[in-house]
């Protein structure tokens, strides 16, 4: 079995890493260069780099601060936010990041899944799907979660990986900021259905939570921010912890 990821994000807004619950809310949550950096020296295996406004705000990433950050890391990084072509994607991996994230530009024109794929290969292209349980089916939404989209979760997911999509990062809006757990019923449908790795993102509140994803909801990846960024756990201890129930990591 590959070794299961642990993936620090940092959600950005005007400069600075922040954190909500349920997609609002947001507090600070410190500087995004310095949390990198901290996190590549203490064994995270991945870092996602999301800036949460660019969308909203109608603007491209923080290309300088996506530098600033790439200097301090040594692990696969991840940029999303406010990517919507080809160019934005050329920019960002010569500006540092190895992989991007895409999410509402890619449910309004799925074909920029293709495009990314061919240009980059899919091992580049992550798509991002935030979705909420709404009288029992999960909605994908868009902007940071603002927006509701008549999507399935699960018909997009498979839309995408058919489009050439190398991962899907599924945050569950309902589970989100709550540290009540991962959305585990979901992941699994989903880690059945796809054939390319999801990672796990929203509710992480203990370890245990990171080891109910890996083995109930078959996650390939769990990503998590504010349990991370206040100290409330360690990635050295989480990953004693997986490893001593038995889920293979990288030490």
């Amino acid at each position: 079995m590959l070794a299961k990821r642990i993936v620090p994000c940092l959600d950005i807004k005007n400069g600075r890493t922040v954190k909500g619950v349920n997609f609002v809310d947001l507090r600070d949550a410190g500087d995004p260069v310095e949390l990198a950096k901290k996190y590549a020296e203490t064994g995270a295996d991945e870092l996602v780099f999301l800036d949460i406004s660019a969308t909203e705000e109608r603007r491209r990433t923080l290309v300088n601060l996506v530098r600033d950050v790439a200097a301090q890391v040594n692990i696969p990084f991840t940029v999303g936010g406010g990517i919507s072509s080809v160019e934005d994607v050329d920019i960002l991996l010569q500006n540092g990041a190895d992989k991007v994230s895409i999410n509402s530009s890619a449910v309004k024109r799925p074909k920029l899944v293709n495009e990314l794929s061919q240009k980059f290969g899919s091992q580049c292209v992550v798509v991002a799907i935030d979705a909420k349980k709404i009288d029992g089916e999960w909605i994908v939404h868009l902007v940071g979660g603002k927006v509701p989209t008549e999507l399935n979760l699960f018909d997009w997911a498979k839309e995408v990986e058919q489009r050439g999509a190398g991962e899907i990062l599924f945050t569950s809006m309902n589970n989100d900021g709550t540290k009540d757990g991962f959305a585990n019923e979901a992941l699994a449908r989903l880690s059945e259905e796809l054939n390319i790795p999801i990672i796990a993102s929203g509710g992480a509140g203990n370890m245990q939570h990171f080891v109910d994803t890996f083995k109930d909801g078959k996650a390939d990846a769990a990503l998590a921010a504010s349990v991370f960024h206040f100290q409330e756990i360690e990635i050295p201890d989480l990953k004693q912890e997986l490893k001593r129930q038995g889920i293979p990591v990288r030490i």
